[in-house]
């Protein structure tokens, strides 16, 4: 096992919500999560004292962040700053997406 490189079969796979899986590793400070939504899944309102900045790969979706509404998709970006309400539903398409936690979820490990 490396110190420096993540083999994805180590990492910890959680269904989060129903049609939604993250794949995570996590460092000392922060955490990435590789994040597959399936077609119209939804990620319901919910809030966290982690700081979250992501990207959209592919797919889109309605994101949900504080009173703010957008549909993003590929190359979009969002900053969800810790205890803000958030929601993502998840369009006609999967949708993947790449998160970033500070600090790290336990609660995803």
């Amino acid at each position: 096992m490396s110190a420096y490189f993540v083999d994805k079969a180590g990492c910890t796979k959680s269904t989060i919500f129903p049609g939604v899986e993250i794949l995570t590793a996590a460092g000392k400070e922060m955490m990435l999560s590789e994040v597959e939504f399936q077609p119209g899944a939804i990620v319901e309102a919910h809030s966290h004292p982690h700081e979250q900045v992501g990207m959209v790969l592919a797919g889109r979706a309605k994101f949900i962040v504080g009173d703010e509404e957008r549909v993003l998709g590929p190359g979009d970006m969002y900053v969800i700053p810790g205890n803000v309400t958030h929601r993502v539903v998840a369009l006609d398409e999967t949708v993947k997406a790449l998160d970033i936690f500070h600090p790290v979820r336990e609660d995803y490990l």
